[in-house]
């Protein structure tokens, strides 16, 4: 999709904005939304998605009270030097080995947005049949690897002929 703004570039910014049931989708490119001060549209304050996401940052997990503004100081990145009140600032991680660096500060946080700290994915409901049996599949075998390990087999068994049943259904689609 092309940010509506210029036409040119591909827009990497999606913004909802929904006022008395009216619902109004906006989609900009990361350079037009600088321009326009990176705030969400119709927002009074201009409030920026980098203050949203500071403010996500701020929260402080390890009293787990809900509090916010104790961030951790000290911590930084041993290959960029980055620290985590420059990143709860920018809102961008300064190199790969960030993750890792500041991991245990970022699941709280990505629950709390995200509801999990795994990434699943979307599967197109038109197209994503075959993906889904895949990952049903996949999810038959751990819970089978789980049932064998417990001695669990008629469990397993059935599990079992349950993957071969998918499998054979993959193959004539």
């Amino acid at each position: 999709m092309l940010c509506q703004e210029c036409g040119k570039r591909t827009a990497t910014l999606h913004f909802t904005k929904i006022i008395n049931g009216d619902k109004t989708e906006f989609h900009f490119c990361e350079s037009c939304a600088r321009e326009k001060g990176e705030g969400i549209p119709g927002t009074a304050n201009g409030f920026s998605i980098h203050s949203l996401l500071s403010g996500l940052l701020d929260f402080d997990p390890a009293n787990n009270s809900g509090t916010f503004g104790s961030k951790p100081q000290t911590l930084r990145c041993e290959e960029c030097g980055l620290t985590y009140a420059q990143f709860s600032k920018m809102g961008r991680f300064g190199c790969s080995n960030c993750y890792s660096q500041f991991g245990d500060k970022l699941d709280p946080i990505l629950k709390r947005v995200h509801g999990n700290t795994v990434h699943v994915g979307k599967i197109p409901k038109r197209s994503g049949g075959k993906i889904q049996l895949q990952r049903e599949v996949e999810q038959l075998r751990h819970k089978l690897l789980e049932l064998v390990a417990r001695e669990e087999f008629e469990q397993a068994a059935s599990i079992r002929d349950r993957i071969r049943e998918l499998e054979r259904s993959m193959t004539e689609n």
